[in-house]
């Protein structure tokens, strides 16, 4: 089994299922902050700041000194804002095109 089909389980989806049905910011922050940490928030909240950074052309070093993340970290981004599956790029899309 592919790590991509061992992470789309029944469960996953229900996750999904359940963040799509999320109506109001508040009712985002809610359930967010009842099913992550906050450590686990603020790395999700950096890391699609990242990416919006990236999309922009911000560079590394600038990036680096803006979050205090690493390179590495920044070039996994980087990696999936340009070879994931797209969602990065979807969302960005539709948040430029408003």
């Amino acid at each position: 089994m592919t790590d991509r089909q061992e992470l789309w389980t029944k469960e996953a989806d229900d996750l999904l299922d359940a963040l799509l049905s999320l109506s109001s910011r508040r009712d985002a922050r809610r359930f967010v902050r009842d099913l992550m940490t906050p450590d686990e928030i603020r790395m999700v909240v950096e890391r699609w700041r990242v990416a919006r950074m990236l999309s922009t052309g911000v560079s590394y070093k600038q990036i680096e000194k803006s979050t205090g993340l690493s390179s590495r970290t920044i070039a996994r981004i980087s990696h999936w804002l340009k070879q994931g599956e797209g969602g990065y790029r979807v969302i960005l899309n539709r948040r430029n095109s408003k």
